[in-house]
């Protein structure tokens, strides 16, 4: 698939190739799998709000709805046969237990009529009761590892999340920090696509950790595209 036909069949996407694999970068945070129909999406945090009130850190308790609302709009577009969330979908082991029955109803109708795979992260190791589909640790599908946390350089093609990749760059004369995806053409971090979900700099040495020496490229999401800039261009905080 070119990239000017990504253009024209998905709006607001870029292609990213890996592993031989032709997937799409959404700005939204999502990652499209057309050849499988498959829908990857990491680190929602879901019930970040209410966790925190727990703690006395009272911030308002939308990001649930406001979370799948915009994963709801997401996959009505793509209509994936199968959807992967790639860990920390909650913000920890409670959370599913608080979920309100009007976002539970739209957490289930999101799985109804495809797949739907939840694997472990680690705010959410463990399996939950009452939030539909199925669990697992890592899965693997032709050339492509999916797991939550990204391991070092060298150990195979893999699309992983945990470190909610973020880009510093310098534009029109002030600087911008926008969530990203940072891929090689043989590994990819996925952004944090939940409302209160925080970012890392690309910069940090924890993306040092993943691509090695490779040079990678920061997909930064914008508003009504993805804008690719190479990774040793972006500005460390």
């Amino acid at each position: 698939m070119s990239e000017s036909a990504v253009a024209i069949a998905y709006d607001n996407a870029q292609e990213i190739a890996l592993g031989g694999a032709a997937l799409v970068a959404d700005a939204s945070g999502v990652l499209y799998w057309p050849d499988e129909g498959l829908l990857a999406v990491a680190d929602m945090h879901l019930e970040k709000g209410s966790s925190f009130a727990r703690t006395g850190q009272l911030i308002p308790p939308y990001d649930t709805r406001a979370t799948l609302a915009r994963l709801a709009a997401v996959a009505a577009y793509y209509n994936p046969r199968v959807v992967f969330a790639l860990g920390d979908s909650f913000h920890d082991g409670d959370g599913p237990g608080r979920l309100s029955d009007e976002d539970r109803a739209l957490l289930l109708g999101l799985q109804r009529g495809r797949d739907w795979i939840w694997l472990a992260g680690n705010h959410d190791p463990d399996p939950a009761a009452g939030i539909g589909g199925t669990f697992s640790a890592t899965l693997t599908i032709g050339p492509l590892t999916f797991r939550h946390e990204p391991t070092a350089a060298g150990n195979g093609i893999e699309i992983a999340g945990h470190l909610h990749p973020m880009a510093r760059v310098a534009a029109r004369g002030r600087t911008v920090r926008r969530r990203c995806f940072a891929g090689h053409e043989s590994r990819l971090v996925m952004p944090a696509f939940g409302a209160y979900a925080g970012g890392l700099n690309v910069r940090h040495a924890a993306f040092a950790d993943v691509f090695g020496t490779l040079s990678f490229t920061a997909h930064l999401l914008g508003a009504a595209r993805i804008y690719a800039v190479a990774g040793e261009s972006c500005l460390p905080d």
